[in-house]
């Protein structure tokens, strides 16, 4: 069971063992250092791309296997408007160019505005990018990184990283978000068998 080595450790063992990894993917290390360049207000690298990297190491597979695309996010409260946040997806597009892994962009401050029609909910307005990444349907994949100002990757890990490290993936009930939990879920134990999904 050596993919488990990290499971169960305190979490500053789990947090330096997790931007290791993350630090050493060719995959994400190229994407951070894009981002870092694209310089958006309060972003975050978040979800599948670093929590699957990690599973990847964990497991002896390649770099990027699993992987559907890098979310980006970040947060800008000052255009709300759709147009701003089109303006910006496209210049991401651009800057992204030839990078291996698609990358989706979305502004934070207005997922209020189009979630309801998406998922038939409301969803509080967010504050910030890392608020966001607590709202996830899953625990596990509540998880972000970036670089602060002095070039340090920084960690946004509200549920901590146990979940992670023990191939678990955990619901986070503080939204109905049962049936995007259960989805991803079936997703991921096709790709990493290892994975156990807990019950909503």
């Amino acid at each position: 069971m050596d993919h488990l080595r990290y499971s169960g450790l305190p979490f500053e063992e789990q947090r330096a063992a997790f931007l290791a990894i993350i630090a050493a993917d060719p995959l994400v290390a190229e994407t951070l250092a894009r981002v870092r360049q694209l310089a958006l207000p309060d972003w975050l690298v978040v979800s599948g791309a670093l929590y699957n990297s990690v599973w990847n190491h964990l497991t002896g597979k390649a770099p990027g296997y699993g992987i559907k695309d890098v979310d980006l996010f970040y947060f800008d409260d000052t255009d709300l408007s759709y147009e701003a946040e089109d303006a910006v997806i496209r210049r991401a597009a651009r800057h992204f160019k030839g990078l291996a892994l698609p990358v989706e962009v979305r502004n934070q401050a207005r997922v209020h505005l189009w979630y309801p029609a998406k998922f038939g909910q409301e969803c509080p307005r967010y504050r910030s990018a890392s608020e966001s990444v607590s709202y996830f349907a899953s625990k596990t994949h509540a998880v972000g990184v970036r670089y602060d100002g002095d070039g340090a990757l920084e960690l946004v890990a509200p549920f901590g990283l146990d979940d992670i490290f023990s191939f678990r993936i955990t619901p986070n009930r503080v939204l109905d978000n049962q049936r995007t939990h259960e989805a991803k879920g079936a997703r991921a134990e096709k790709y990493w068998p290892e994975i156990t999904v807990v019950p909503w």
